[in-house]
């Protein structure tokens, strides 16, 4: 995990840039272990929500600020702008990362990513996303096939 400058319209702040994938389990009481790497970047306290296709998005609270707010400006737009500001706003809670690294999942949002006890962590730039691992591995089989594909289409030849 390093710091970056992001230059996006979303964000004119020094972020951490999470990066990777790790395989944790989810304990009984619903709780998971953050990836040792990722607990400075984070804080003390995340923001937990719904995410993109069906994972769990992790902000550090100054990120999700400048996300939520970024959000909220669109809220009265689009049906499309409007269904996603409330799918990010309306199911986010604060969640306090322990003394040992870990923070709870709600029901609501463990049902929405349809984790079971197996999850991946992964680092995406100035969030994490929290995967059922099973999803994941389908998830990433087809992105690999597809990267080519997806490259040629929005012209990254990197």
């Amino acid at each position: 995990m390093g710091m970056v400058a992001c230059f996006s319209p979303i964000c004119s702040l020094i972020f951490d840039m999470f990066i990777g994938e790790y395989l944790h389990t989810l304990d009984p009481k619903n709780r998971i272990s953050l990836p040792a790497k990722f607990r400075k970047g984070l804080g003390r306290a995340v923001i937990m929500t719904r995410g993109l296709d069906h994972c769990l998005f992790v902000y550090p609270k100054k990120t999700w600020e400048v996300e939520a707010e970024s959000r909220a400006v669109h809220a009265g737009g689009t049906a499309a702008a409007r269904g996603l500001a409330r799918l990010f706003l309306a199911g986010a809670m604060e969640a306090e990362v322990d003394a040992a690294g870990r923070v709870l999942v709600p029901d609501h949002l463990k049902n929405f990513a349809g984790l079971s006890n197996k999850a991946v962590i992964a680092g995406v730039a100035g969030r994490i996303e929290i995967w059922d691992a099973a999803a994941w591995k389908r998830y990433t089989t087809g992105i690999e096939r597809d990267a080519d594909a997806f490259a040629e289409k929005l012209g990254d030849h990197t």
